[in-house]
């Protein structure tokens, strides 16, 4: 992995409080000499994805304390009445599975482009010059709306409807999730790694009842098998 290099423009993490956010928000800090987080109800089924937010973000200034003061302000956007709208296995009682036109049933329709249209609006009235997401095409579920060029058009909307430039970030985009937990052992060592193992959240069915070597998790969703397969191809000899 490359030298990260400094960033002078202040950043605003979407920050979901999984594993991908969290590695988002420490390579944010690395780098950015601002950095304040948002966050989305949706209506999400699973309060504990909420209460993981804050757990990471407390931790951040033990696994990073030399970048621990460039943590500012934390927001929290209530999209309750859009997650209703677009009912999926995330928002309502649904099994996982694929649906017909090959999109898994835990895909929300829009939501990035949703949550970046939020995050843009408050940006731009905290002052803050970039957004950075945890969106990846190289290990993802499906979504279209975490590809790069879905991310490049809405960059480009963003721009023309603030009147201004509203870079969106993604520092996952090419990586593989093994390549992910590589990335946060180099920003915090094993304490960022401990810190998203034990207290970040990605099941989709919510279960923090074990605690398994990459995380708390059902073991057997979507999510919990990428975490998995990730972190058993990073921590093999």
């Amino acid at each position: 992995m490359s030298e990260i290099l400094p960033d002078h423009r202040s950043a605003l993490v979407l920050f979901s409080g999984g594993q991908d956010s969290a590695t988002c928000l420490a390579w944010a800090l690395s780098r950015h000499a601002r950095v304040e987080t948002v966050g989305f109800d949706y209506g999400q089924r699973h309060a504990v994805e909420l209460d993981a937010r804050l757990r990471v973000r407390e931790g951040m200034a033990a696994a990073l304390p030399a970048v621990a003061d460039r943590l500012g302000p934390d927001h929290m956007v209530d999209l309750t009445g859009y997650g209703r709208l677009t009912e999926s296995a995330l928002t309502a009682e649904r099994e996982i599975e694929m649906g017909a036109r090959g999109l898994p049933s835990t895909f929300v329709p829009g939501r990035n482009l949703i949550f970046l249209v939020a995050a843009a609006a408050l940006a731009d009235r905290r002052g803050l010059e970039v957004l950075v997401g945890g969106m990846c095409e190289t290990d993802f579920s499906g979504y279209p709306d975490c590809r790069r060029d879905t991310l490049d058009a809405m960059q480009q909307a963003l721009a023309l409807g603030l009147d201004r430039p509203m870079p969106i970030l993604t520092p996952l985009m090419d990586l593989t999730k093994a390549e992910t937990w590589a990335l946060a052992q180099q920003l915090g060592g094993e304490v960022l790694v401990r810190l998203i193992v034990e207290d970040s959240h990605t099941c989709y069915r919510g279960d923090r009842s074990e605690l398994h070597p990459w995380g708390y998790g059902c073991g057997s969703c979507p999510a919990c098998e990428l975490r998995a397969a990730g972190w058993a191809a990073w921590a093999a000899p």
